[in-house]
């Protein structure tokens, strides 16, 4: 455990650095950042048994909350747009989980499929409301009522979205050790004996579905407002997926498995952007492959398994 903390400090630190020395990669890191928050809201999905190939909707809705408000409201702190965004989300994850956490397996996964893709469409065709293709700019709002050139606004909102990621991975990480995460596991393992318990399957789904809405509409508001653009791209079937791939890649035994697993995703995606242009694709499936033969639980689950294994050898 303190290893894992050690571990977990340095990472930041590195990424804070490293955002603050090379000025150019500071973007690079926070849109990573938010993908591993997003990618952490299908993980919490992944500890239930259920896949969605639509939770980017999550973020579309978030973003477009931003981007209207910011319209509408130019004074509007930046902390103020990104919690309405994300309350956007956590309320349609109310809402729409109603009725989707009713299904299981691949219905459930194609029924967010089909939402999503209900929503791109809208923001894709409603031009004179979302601005079509083009999407919505998102003029730099203030920060605790302090205005910042752009290097200032993209170094404060690197700490920003460090600091999102800290708490919320070690809250999420929490709530999977609690009662109520283990009995969101449990949907996976056993639904049956949960009902025995005298326990609500549905709602506990629901809770889980519903945190994983926030996590993906947060990552969605942070992605908004600091590109300052927000376009129907945002809400697209291949974003969920890419969600889903960092999700299983980086396992679901641990919150560490969304962020290790964007790393790798990122990484990958970059050199073979670099040196095999045409191909990377193929390069991410291969790579997914092979964590899937060598490591069906995902990285997390493979350093889970080696930490066991020196904590007998030293025992």
């Amino acid at each position: 455990m303190m290893m894992i903390r050690i571990g977990i400090a340095v990472a930041v630190a590195a990424c804070l650095a490293l955002g603050l020395a090379v000025p150019w990669i500071k973007t690079t890191v926070i849109v990573g950042v938010c993908y591993a928050l997003a990618a952490l809201g299908v993980t919490v999905l992944l500890r239930a048994g259920q896949i969605s190939f639509g939770h980017a909707m999550y973020a579309i809705i978030a973003g477009y909350t931003v981007g209207f408000l910011a319209r509408a409201f130019p004074q509007l702190d930046g902390l103020v747009l990104i919690f309405a965004g994300t309350l956007s989300s956590l309320l349609a994850g109310a809402v729409i989980g109603l009725f989707v956490v009713r299904y299981r397996g691949i219905f459930f996964g194609m029924l967010n499929l089909a939402i999503s893709m209900v929503l791109y469409s809208l923001a894709s065709k409603l031009f004179d409301i979302t601005g079509g293709s083009d999407g919505l700019r998102i003029t730099r709002p203030a920060l605790l009522g302090y205005e910042f050139e752009r290097a200032g606004f993209e170094s404060a909102m690197l700490v920003l979205t460090l600091v999102c990621a800290l708490v919320l991975g070690w809250w999420v990480q929490r709530y999977f050790k609690s009662a109520a995460g283990e009995a969101l596991a449990g949907v996976k393992t056993n639904e049956t004996r949960l009902e025995y318990l005298g326990l609500s399957t549905y709602r506990i789904l629901w809770n889980g579905y519903v945190l994983s809405a926030g996590l993906v509409g947060l990552s969605g508001s942070l992605f908004a407002v600091v590109q300052g653009l927000v376009t129907p791209e945002l809400g697209y079937w291949l974003r969920s997926g890419e969600f889903v791939f960092i999700a299983i890649l980086g396992g679901a035994s641990h919150v560490l498995g969304a962020f290790l697993g964007t790393f790798v995703f990122e990484c990958v995606r970059l050199v073979a952007a670099a040196f095999l242009t045409g191909v990377w694709q193929m390069l991410l499936g291969i790579t997914l492959i092979v964590v899937i033969l060598t490591a069906p639980s995902g990285i997390a689950g493979l350093l889970r398994l080696h930490t066991i294994r020196v904590a007998r050898q030293t025992a």
